[in-house]
């Protein structure tokens, strides 16, 4: 067992960290900006896009590109180290083709798509040409257990009938988002296991009766591509809009979230990363009763207690892009909920702390802290709350449990055959 990464991908970790340093960081000023506005800064982002894929640094996440296809073939674990460097800036994914929710939706597309979805859809994905959102939870329901969903697909002839209403639908209002993934019930019947009653269909964002009723702020925090509500009222797609097979959508989002939270939790490590830089230097630099920040003890505790945690929630989100190469994303599963549930909360412990060492300045945009805070916040809900991933975890090893029942007996002192 060695912890070294190959020299190749040492060597793409170097590239990136160049291309972040002089082509994306200068502009993050320019983006926060224009952000600030309500505005989506495509002018900061298209010509970087360029720039990276010119650099060969597209499609990094993606194992399963073809030859045809644009973009580098990693593996998830030689991808997982770039998703740290460039979730340091939030806002950094899109530049390298490597967004949520576009990542889930090229996956899927790729093991489901027919070959019309594909043209039509996945290539301008895979290209950088369009963007496209997911809509999944709603409000009216407990969407952490997703076959409460309620929006209905029903068939009239050749098209499906649509009838919903969806939030947190993110990039709904990206310029270039065109179109949605929509899960909903396509079996009403209540005969069908409550895993094989809904599908997932491909709605073109400007179909007549789908709405974008609001952008509902995240922790006050306006996102401009947008975490959106949206209304689908009758509205009506082909059913060669259909992705894989009717009823199967449950399995198809099973399929979709498990490389997602994997790169979600590398951004997160980087993002901790960078909190932690700027908690020391500003500990270093700063001075409170004769002494700097860094002398006084609780400081260093946290400091010490912020290195061992991202480094074990690092190895920890390793093994899961290990297991998922090495053994598929199913065999995964608890792994990819382990590492969510430790990311996440990881994520507002070491940016509290930072906060902490900044004062009153980590409360505001002069430093990125409370963004980040607030987004490690949201990670606990979002590709389903701490409680979910808990429980699968706590499942799996009371199912081990099971299977070797009794087989601890011989640690027990003092117990007689009759005790």
């Amino acid at each position: 067992m060695h912890f070294q990464f190959p020299e190749a991908t040492q060597q793409m970790q170097r590239t990136l960290r160049q291309f972040m340093d002089r082509e994306v960081l200068p502009r993050d000023g320019e983006f926060e900006r224009i952000a600030a506005t309500g505005t989506y800064p495509s002018e900061v982002v298209e010509p970087l896009k360029k720039k990276a894929r010119q650099a060969g640094l597209w499609n990094l996440f993606l194992p399963a590109l073809r030859e045809d296809e644009p973009g580098t073939r990693l593996s998830n674990l030689e991808y997982a180290p770039l998703a740290e460097i460039i979730g340091r800036i939030p806002w950094a994914s899109e530049v390298f083709n490597c967004n949520a929710p576009d990542t889930g939706n090229m996956e899927l597309l790729h093991l489901f798509a027919t070959p019309q979805q594909r043209e039509h859809w996945l290539n301008p994905l895979l290209d950088g040409r369009i963007r496209s959102c997911f809509s999944m939870t709603e409000p009216d329901v407990a969407s952490s257990d997703a076959t409460n969903i309620e929006t209905t697909i029903r068939r009239d002839g050749d098209f499906y009938v649509i009838n919903g209403r969806k939030w947190f639908t993110t990039g709904a209002l990206h310029p270039n988002c065109r179109f949605a993934i929509v899960m909903g019930v396509t079996d009403e019947s209540g005969g069908a296991s409550r895993h094989q009653r809904h599908s997932m269909v491909i709605v073109p964002l400007e179909a007549p009766g789908l709405r974008v009723v609001r952008n509902v702020p995240i922790m006050h925090h306006h996102a401009p591509e947008g975490h959106c509500e949206l209304t689908y009222t009758d509205v009506r797609v082909p059913v060669t809009n259909l992705l894989g097979r009717e009823n199967e959508g449950f399995a198809l989002a099973q399929a979709r979230l498990g490389p997602g939270r994997v790169h979600h939790c590398m951004r997160t490590i980087g993002q901790c990363e960078l909190a932690m830089e700027l908690m020391c230097e500003r500990a270093l630099s700063r001075r409170a009763f004769g002494k700097h920040l860094s002398d006084f003890a609780n400081v260093q505790d946290w400091i010490a207690q912020s290195r061992v945690e991202i480094d074990q929630a690092r190895l920890l989100v390793l093994q899961a892009a290990w297991k998922m190469d090495s053994f598929g994303n199913k065999a995964a599963h608890i792994d990819v909920s382990a590492i969510k549930l430790v990311a996440a909360q990881l994520q507002t412990r070491v940016l509290d702390r930072a906060m902490q060492v900044f004062g009153a300045m980590g409360l505001t945009p002069d430093t990125p802290l409370s963004y980040l805070w607030s987004w490690g916040r949201a990670m606990r809900f979002l590709d389903g709350p701490d409680e979910v991933h808990l429980r699968s975890v706590a499942r799996a090893e009371l199912a081990k449990a099971r299977e070797n029942l009794g087989s601890t007996a011989a640690y027990y002192r003092g117990r007689t055959n009759s005790g």
